[in-house]
């Protein structure tokens, strides 16, 4: 059992993302910075949690990946569901505390930003909830642990508006003081977080959608039989919708490729990815055409189906991208929209990238689902015409989850 006076030792010694944070807020602190009073675990939870949560930290994450969860969900049975409570009963403390710990240490005072703290606590609180729940043995345990899961799967929804709202202060602050641009540090943690938010969400959601009535060609979140080509059209109507109500027009979208073909993914995630990638496309094709007489050129996407990998390509004629600014649109401080989204108006994150337009998280959160599953998400773009997106799905659903 770790003493709490040994948690922010081993908090510095977490590997060397950690190191780095300690680093950089060493740096900035010979900068004459305001000094952050940071609310620390042990001010806020009993010793015998914060010791518990740093026990945690320490240990192992297991990965799983999309094929695992085809097979084991195709019958879920009580035993199975059994397992699976289990299974999340162990692992799920284990990245809950992973998380909390870097939450810790972030650099330039943002650990101490009241909206980073709110995110801090709602992983306790859960990783409490999990910890206080007793050793799962038969189907009535699970039921009551699944009931519990939802509970967590609620209370996590706005984590990532909330988790926006805290870095864009910060980043005002440095701004205001004319200091640093590019914060590496943050954008390493954030990257980690934010997926592992989609693992952790992916494995409540998978159980959760057990329970819940079948539907057609699914097993539980996964559908069996995912066509790119048709959650592509969903994708396309519902940024079109909303390009049509900003500029009271949108440009047409053609679709090259077989709506009979279909393949084992999570179509909530193909339909943020793409719609992410149309809603960037429309918004450039309309204001580079905006005061043209001639017509908007329409964007194209493309479905190849490969061997190993599915691949959608969305193609624009939207001006392109400078060659300077193409690492920023991977940053999640930067974004080409008007402002953010209130996060106290959004009811659940998890609904697509649009609740978080002006934030500039949709491109990279985008590549963070590509690559929760094997795969990628490419940008190529040739200022003064336009940008291809290259969208790449593992299609053997073998790759194991990256577990930061």
């Amino acid at each position: 059992m770790l003493s709490s006076g040994a948690a922010p030792l081993l908090l510095n010694g977490f590997g060397i993302a950690s190191r780095s944070f300690a680093r950089a807020a060493a740096a900035v602190a010979g900068r004459s910075s305001p000094t952050v009073t940071s609310v620390r675990l042990i001010d806020s939870f009993n010793k015998e949690t914060v010791d518990d949560i740093f026990a945690h930290a320490l240990k192992k994450q297991t990965g799983v990946s999309l094929k695992y969860m085809l097979d084991f969900g195709q019958n879920p049975i009580d035993r199975q569901m059994l397992l699976s409570a289990q299974f999340l009963h162990k692992e799920l403390p284990v990245r809950l505390a992973h998380r909390v710990a870097e939450l810790e240490n972030l650099p330039y005072g943002l650990s101490a930003k009241k909206p980073i703290l709110q995110v801090r606590d709602w992983y306790v609180e859960s990783f409490r909830d999990l910890r206080s729940f007793p050793p799962i043995r038969d189907a009535g345990d699970e039921a009551k642990f699944t009931t519990m899961l939802r509970s967590i799967y609620r209370r996590h929804a706005n984590a990532v508006p909330v988790m926006a709202k805290g870095v864009g202060e910060l980043r005002e602050e440095l701004r205001a003081q004319q200091r640093l641009t590019e914060l590496p540090e943050i954008h390493q943690f954030l990257d980690g977080f934010y997926l592992s938010r989609i693992g952790i969400r992916i494995l409540i959601g998978q159980h959760i959608a057990l329970h819940e009535p079948p539907k057609g060609d699914h097993i539980g979140l996964i559908c069996t039989r995912c066509s790119p080509v048709l959650v592509a059209q969903d994708a396309i109507n519902d940024a079109r919708s909303i390009c049509m109500r900003e500029y009271g027009d949108a440009p047409e979208v053609s679709v090259y490729g077989s709506p009979e073909f279909t393949f084992p993914y999570v179509p909530s995630h193909l339909h943020h990815m793409l719609f992410e990638l149309v809603k960037n496309s429309l918004r450039a094709v309309q204001d580079r055409f905006a005061d043209s007489d001639d017509p908007a050129p329409p964007i194209r996407l493309v479905v190849a189906e490969g061997g190993e990998d599915v691949t959608l390509k969305v193609s624009d004629e939207g001006g392109g991208i400078p060659r300077s600014g193409l690492a920023n649109i991977w940053t999640y401080l930067y974004s080409t929209a008007k402002s953010p989204v209130d996060p106290r108006i959004v009811d659940d994150a998890d609904g697509g990238p649009v609740v978080l337009a002006g934030y500039g998280y949709g491109l990279p959160i985008s590549r963070l689902y590509a690559r929760y599953f094997g795969g990628d998400l490419q940008i190529i773009s040739m200022e003064g015409y336009g940008t291809d997106a290259y969208l790449h799905l593992n299609r053997l659903g073998t790759s194991q989850e990256p577990l930061p």
